[in-house]
């Protein structure tokens, strides 16, 4: 293990390209393959789900940290491989369960950066990202699902997939454009750019710039924040929310997803405990958890 993954508190998880560390009341994702700068492979993919798997089942984790052990966050994908690198992954052929279908065209397998920012998409708790160094390809667009992205002061991100013969991937033409605008989206991913941290914060890519130095003890703070004083089952509601309103079709289908959601949260037992510590003027204890509200986040049930 890492120096920085045994500097304090205990690994809970470990597979083989990260780990996961408890400090307090956030979990600290660590991706470790610092010898080929943490670049993204399937047995990633399989690693980062089964991360967040763990995080949303643990009642006891409110926030989730993703960062990368050495000097780099993510290098992107592995291209050990060379020019094969980008083919389907083994085992697939046109029967795969697994595979997407449009239009009745053939199956092609999910982009496997688009099943990761996915799961990322779905946690049930706050994530930040707290980029350590240089990230590329899925190395970046994998941070997008993440809400809030604090990056070192070296940290640069190549959105480099035109300059390899590739699109954008990690469903990043959907979120890349609602972070930072489609004209900015536009002229990093036509010209395979690479972005330094300070036009990364600019184009709000990132919120914070910091000492490399910093850069993991401010995403545990910021993440803290979203642990103090608040209701997790109210927390995880209102991430989903936020995300999902991004693509309603109007105020209106905000209006129905919020109303449902206050309906079923006014008569929980955290709304009388949040207003009862409000009036006795002491912090809340909210004992609702997340594992016991799937049925909240059926969203289209």
């Amino acid at each position: 293990m890492s120096v920085e993954a045994t500097a304090s508190s205990d690994v809970v998880l470990e597979r083989p390209t990260l780990w996961v560390q408890r400090r307090g009341a956030t979990a600290v994702i660590w991706l470790n393959r610092p010898d080929r700068l943490n670049a993204f492979t399937y047995a990633m993919r399989d690693d980062i789900i089964a991360a967040f798997d763990a995080t949303d089942a643990d009642d006891a984790v409110r926030a989730v940290v993703i960062t990368g052990t050495g000097r780099a966050f993510c290098a992107g994908a592995d291209l050990e491989a060379g020019g094969d690198t980008f083919m389907p992954e083994e085992g697939f052929d046109d029967a795969d369960a697994g595979s997407l279908r449009e239009g009745g065209a053939r199956s092609v397998p999910p982009d496997s950066g688009g099943t990761t920012a996915l799961r990322i998409y779905a946690s049930r708790k706050p994530v930040v990202v707290a980029v350590n160094g240089p990230s590329a390809g899925v190395g970046v667009t994998m941070t997008l699902p993440g809400d809030v992205r604090i990056a070192s002061d070296d940290a640069k991100f190549a959105f480099v997939f035109t300059r390899r013969g590739l699109v954008p991937e990690a469903c990043s033409t959907w979120f890349l454009p609602r972070i930072v605008g489609i004209a900015t989206a536009l002229r990093w991913t036509l010209a395979g750019a690479t972005v330094k941290a300070s036009e990364a914060l600019d184009a709000g890519l990132i919120s914070e710039v910091v000492p490399k130095a910093e850069v993991l003890d401010r995403a545990l703070a910021i993440a803290a924040e979203f642990a103090d004083g608040t209701a997790p089952v109210s927390v995880a509601l209102t991430r989903q929310l936020m995300w999902r309103m991004l693509a309603a079709d109007g105020p209106l289908e905000a209006h129905r997803a919020e109303s449902r959601a206050l309906f079923e949260r006014g008569q929980s037992a955290d709304v009388r405990e949040g207003v009862a510590s409000f009036l006795e003027k002491r912090p809340a204890s909210f004992a609702d958890a997340v594992s016991a509200h799937a049925d909240d986040f059926d969203w289209d049930s």
